[in-house]
């Protein structure tokens, strides 16, 4: 319980100093020192009357300590933030989180320090469990983040929710969420812990528009998530999967949603991928899917965000509209280099055109180009039953 509030009360206790005080770097030590003395004596001596203006006074306290301890030269900064610690400020909740996401989406931030440091700062994750989650040293990651904090000195927190800055905190979101549904290497397919706090962080945005989007496509698509792997762990196709497994309070969330955004707001990039995705969810079977409207959104999608990917997963629902050869000519246009998902949608089109040994040499090609372990074995077993 303590553990889960202080995660939850970490960014706007940041949030808080870091408005009052700048310094990204030297307010998040301060964050961390009261967050491990709330970790030691609230267990034994209760919680609080208002946990969060405890941690917020605590922080300041530390915060003041540090600018004590400095040389001659920040002096002058130094008699801003002596005076005794504020009294605890009113629980904004939403508007400190968004005000700290959009701080660590800094322009001047690279998208990978942008990525650890939100996910530090605002998700709550340790250095150790943002390494473990992307596979990287965790030096690597300190060091981003140590960096990251190092350009954020001196920032202040800014309610500059410009067009700008907020999309750049969606597609962080989405990067993670991405990462946590589909490991780009390793041994397992899903890293749930990025996934669950993508969509938690999510949620603390201002609805509407790309917001609500991004969230209908994050909740349509975990939905999934229990029937993407067997009881031994190997990837399960979509067309595969046991569509009871899915998350239907998610589904019926996320249609909800994104039934609301699509009539209410210009239409985005996040929405019409989520409405792709409620089509597929709400299929009672794979049969079922209405590919044809599918493959009305991805010609939007393809005009409103083009992309690869985009490309890619069109001619997927060109083929099951106007069948594998006309597929395959609409692939020729894909970038070969572009992703091993070129090499897997070639082959499949192939062994539906029956084609088998161009579809075997495909498959065989897509598993040698991912560093998905689950995804390596599900394409070398596709090439193995066309042996």
């Amino acid at each position: 319980m303590i553990e889960g509030l202080l995660r939850e009360l970490a960014p706007q206790v940041l949030a808080a100093l870091v408005r009052r005080y700048g310094g990204f770097d030297t307010c998040e030590d301060a964050v961390q020192e009261a967050l491990l003395a709330a970790s030691l004596q609230w267990p034994v001596e209760g919680l609080p009357d208002h946990p969060k203006g405890w941690l917020i006074t605590t922080a300041s306290r530390r915060r003041i300590e540090q600018w004590r301890s400095e040389t001659a030269r920040q002096r002058r900064e130094e008699t801003v933030v002596l005076a005794e610690p504020p009294e605890p400020e009113p629980a904004v909740g939403v508007d400190d989180t968004l005000t700290l996401l959009l701080l660590c989406c800094h322009p001047s931030l690279t998208r990978p320090s942008q990525v650890a440091l939100t996910l530090r700062a605002v998700g709550g994750l340790t250095t150790a469990e943002i390494a473990r989650a992307f596979l990287v040293p965790e030096a690597t990651i300190g060091q981003r983040i140590s960096r990251a904090k190092q350009k954020l000195r001196g920032e202040r927190l800014t309610r500059s929710e410009n067009p700008e800055r907020l999309a750049a905190v969606l597609q962080v979101l989405y990067l993670i969420f991405t990462e946590g549904h589909t490991a780009s290497s390793g041994d397992a397919l899903n890293r749930v812990e990025l996934t669950t706090e993508a969509i938690r962080l999510t949620r603390q945005l201002p609805p509407g528009g790309e917001v609500t989007g991004l969230l209908a496509l994050m909740l349509l698509t975990e939905a999934r998530r229990p029937a993407r792997v067997d009881a031994t762990g190997a990837l399960v196709p979509l067309a595969s999967q046991d569509r009871t497994r899915w998350n239907a309070e998610f589904i019926t969330e996320g249609v909800a949603l994104i039934t609301s955004a699509l009539s209410t707001s210009p239409v985005g990039p996040y929405q019409l991928q989520a409405a792709i995705a409620a089509v597929h969810d709400e299929a009672p079977t794979a049969a079922d899917t209405d590919w044809a409207e599918i493959l009305t959104l991805y010609d939007l999608l393809r005009v409103v965000a083009p992309g690869p990917m985009v490309t890619l997963n069109r001619v997927v629902a060109f083929t099951q509209v106007h069948g594998p050869e006309a597929g395959l000519a609409e692939l020729a246009g894909a970038d070969p280099e572009a992703h091993h998902r070129v090499d897997a949608v070639r082959a499949h089109l192939l062994e539906l055109a029956g084609d088998v040994t161009g579809a075997r040499e495909a498959y065989l090609a897509a598993s040698r180009r991912t560093l998905s372990l689950p995804e390596q074995a599900y394409l070398q077993s596709r090439a193995s039953r066309l042996a």
